[in-house]
């Protein structure tokens, strides 16, 4: 009896203390759900923050007012790769969402439709939009195979009345379709918060191609011209001496004195051939001292392929272009030299002609390197090979006090540098490479340079011009920056040789490949224009854990059989231990 009323006590004690536990716990958890309606906060356990947004994106986010809708069309029977990058691309959709209300997404299967017809429809349509397809050839489960036609982008729309197409699929020369993805997964964050910021603002930075000095035409730039106008109003100015040509004056502020700020954003000079006169180089020079921003594209040597089109050789001598004092002061010294690189383009010769159609055979052109990353700065990060013609190198000069000097551009290690002037000649396409020819490490060719620099003028001007309040003359900049690059071609687009129309900035009508001038053209703008902001969001870094597929073949038949009869011993072996213990706690009793 004593026993009995000991028992129901304990069960009345042990009852009662887990009441009050469902209590304590379903007071916690409202008590949890309340501060959370109040305080957001998210937590990212992985090791490289893989879903932590930058300030930037948040930022970007957070100003939003209105809907952003992304169609994206990674949806259908995709090979393992693509489906992870859909499910990347959406997992980074729903951390905007996270963050903004305004973001809303759908996944779109462009070849859902069995009449071919409406199919290509669909698929024009897109292309006219600016995506771009990647045809794959995809292995059955039978062993046969099939072409696959993937539009791995996305179009995203705004107010009804804009539209912006985004790749998400970034490929590079030499790389592997695995680490293609890879990369095109650690710049999704940058591709698609880059395409809200573009789509949602009121009014577009400003940027002007100078002009007046043997500059690139049109025809040359017409394709970067017409990339950089979805995110910049583009145009062109001839400084011609005059002084608003790029600063314009404010009204007089309360001190009475008149103000001077940039007309544009940033200004490029693209491939001049004539010198610049003082005159204009003093106002390049209180451009970037009010804070202007400047892409030098400029070649201390002139050396071209048009002279070789009729002539075995010919001669590069220096261009003077009255330009080396004003880099020099800023930060970096220009090379009068050419660069010869191992690694480089091929050059397409005429090798005779069958039945009316010319033979070409492709040399290596030692003068066309392919450029690779000098640092791991973020605008050049994971980015495709870049070609450059005649390219010179350059130093960073000491004499630039408290400017950040980043180079972002270089040759190969295996290059050979002749001094000016230099003699070129296509008898170099028959030599067979030797590496002994190209004894120097790799030479850098581009510049990032920023800072508070010292204007060239400097204790070099009348008094009266230094206070005239119409020069407002500035001895010292505001922070600003500039990027040098020693190659002008770099910019330059070619022209198709049937048609005459201009070809995208990159694309080699002649091999058929496309290199990253484009890419680098866009990033050096955007790095100009917008900052440090948008452009540092490409230097995350994500892990992608590849599987090794050697190890998978050879260890494949033993993980098969792992997986299926692990789970089933292991059962049988608990069942056997349970069977064993009930066996003894009963047989005891």
């Amino acid at each position: 009896m004593v026993r009995r009323s000991i028992m129901e006590n304990k069960r009345k004690s042990l009852k009662k203390s887990q009441i009050i536990s469902f209590l304590v716990t379903l007071v916690i958890i409202v008590v949890v759900n309340v501060i959370g309606s109040f305080v957001f906060t998210r937590f990212d356990l992985t090791s490289e923050k893989r879903y932590t947004l930058s300030n930037t994106t948040k930022e970007i986010l957070g100003d939003l007012n209105d809907y952003v809708y992304f169609k994206v069309y990674l949806e259908g029977d995709f090979p393992a790769g693509f489906k992870k990058l859909r499910r990347e691309t959406k997992e980074m959709l729903d951390e905007f969402r996270a963050y903004s209300k305004y973001i809303d997404y759908e996944f779109i299967n462009p070849s859902d439709f069995a009449d071919a017809s409406e199919r290509n429809e669909v698929y024009q349509t897109l292309y006219q939009a600016g995506l771009n397809p990647t045809e794959l050839s995809v292995q059955n489960r039978d062993g046969s195979s099939k072409q696959m036609v993937i539009w791995p982008g996305a179009v995203v729309s705004y107010q009804n009345d804009k539209d912006l197409a985004v790749d998400l699929l970034e490929s590079q020369m030499g790389q592997s379709s695995e680490e293609a993805l890879n990369a095109s997964m650690q710049n999704l964050e940058f591709r698609l918060i880059e395409a809200v910021k573009t789509i949602t603002q009121l009014q577009k930075p400003l940027v002007a191609f100078t002009e007046g000095h043997g500059e690139l035409e049109d025809k040359y730039v017409y394709d970067i011209m017409q990339t950089l106008s979805q995110h910049y109003n583009v145009s062109r100015v001839a400084i011609d001496g005059r002084i608003d040509a790029l600063l314009h004056r404010t009204e007089a502020d309360t001190n009475g004195k008149v103000l001077a700020f940039p007309s544009y954003d940033a200004i490029v000079i693209a491939k001049p051939t004539q010198p610049f006169d003082e005159k204009d180089k003093f106002l390049i020079d209180q451009y970037i001292m009010h804070g202007g921003k400047v892409l030098w594209l400029v070649e201390p040597v002139m050396a071209t392929m048009d002279s070789l089109q009729t002539q075995e050789s010919t001669i590069a001598v220096d261009m003077d272009l009255n330009l080396d004092d004003m880099l020099f002061k800023y930060g970096v010294r220009m090379n009068h030299d050419l660069l010869l690189d191992l690694n480089c383009a091929a050059l397409p010769v005429r090798t005779g002609q069958v039945a009316g159609q010319a033979q070409l055979e492709y040399f290596r052109w030692f003068y066309f390197p392919l450029l690779q990353t000098a640092s791991n700065h973020p605008m050049v990060r994971n980015m495709n090979a870049i070609k450059a013609d005649f390219v010179s190198s350059l130093d960073a000069t000491t004499s630039a006090n408290g400017i950040s000097q980043i180079p972002l551009l270089k040759t190969s290690d295996y290059t050979k540098v002749s001094g000016s002037p230099v003699f070129i000649t296509l008898a170099m396409l028959k030599q067979t490479p030797d590496r002994r020819m190209f004894p120097t490490k790799g030479q850098n060719v581009a510049y990032l340079l920023k800072g508070s620099f010292e204007s060239l003028y400097a204790n070099r001007l009348p008094q009266e011009i230094v206070e005239s309040e119409e020069m407002q003359f500035m001895d010292q900049s505001k922070p600003t920056s500039m990027i040098v690059v020693a190659d002008g071609d770099i910019i330059r687009n070619q022209i198709d040789v049937k048609r005459q129309m201009p070809l995208a900035l990159g694309f080699d009508q002649y091999t058929g490949n496309t290199y990253g001038n484009k890419e680098f053209i866009q990033n050096a703008i955007s790095y100009l224009v917008d900052g440090e902001g948008i452009i540092d969001i490409r230097s995350r870094e994500l892990k992608i854990r590849l599987l090794d597929k050697t190890k998978i073949n050879e260890s494949k038949i033993k993980w098969q059989l792992i997986n299926t009869l692990a789970p089933v011993g292991l059962i049988v072996v608990l069942g056997i231990v349970m069977a064993f213990i009930r066996k003894r706690k009963y047989s005891k009793k």
